[in-house]
Order: structure tokens, then C-alpha cells, then sequence
């Protein structure tokens, strides 16, 4: 019998595993690990604001510097002011012009 920590990938799709422990390791390195976690209620309300920064504005390497999930696109201004919007308490800044 296998032990119970090891997980093992669907046969259609080898790669599964390793994307899985990519994004749980970004995670636990950019928000879990720097937040005292209370109970389960709380970690859902934090991955759940994470997850939503993650695939709409944080960028990403294999898409050009893209989020997932863009916001519709906004061509700056001359003159017009950065906006910042916390995320987690200020553990998480995003950036947007001010319209």
C-alpha cells in the first residue's frame, strides 16, 4: 500500500504534478508563509484573495509579463496619478492609473 502524504499524477498528463507543486510553492512563498493563519475559515478567505491576484494582475513570465486574466486594457494619460489598492492587509500592493 502506498503511503498517504504521496499524490501521483493522472496518466494523460505527466506534467500535472510538477504545475501543482509550482503554484502551491508560489503561494506559500508570496502569501501563506508570511501570514499567521488562524483557522481554515481564514486561510480560504486569504488563498481566495490571493488566487484572484494571482490570475488577474499578478504577471507572468510565460505570457509576456501578462496576467492570466487581464483588466480591460487603459491607455495612460499624461498627468494622471498611480493608484494603490492592498491586497491581504498591504501584503500585496497592485498598481493602476487613476482614471
Amino acid at each position: 500500500m502506498a503511503p498517504a502524504s504521496r499524490s501521483y499524477a493522472p496518466p494523460q498528463a505527466p506534467r500535472a504534478n510538477a504545475i501543482a507543486e509550482r503554484w502551491i510553492g508560489t503561494a506559500r512563498r508570496e502569501c501563506t508563509d508570511r501570514l499567521l493563519i488562524v483557522s481554515e475559515r481564514h486561510l480560504t478567505s486569504v488563498l481566495g484573495s490571493y488566487v484572484e491576484h494571482f490570475n488577474s494582475h499578478r504577471p507572468h513570465r510565460v505570457l509576456g509579463q501578462r496576467p492570466p486574466d487581464p483588466p480591460a486594457p487603459t491607455a495612460p494619460a499624461v498627468g494622471t496619478t498611480v493608484r494603490r489598492t492592498n491586497i491581504l492587509g498591504g501584503l500585496i500592493n497592485e498598481y493602476r492609473n487613476a482614471a
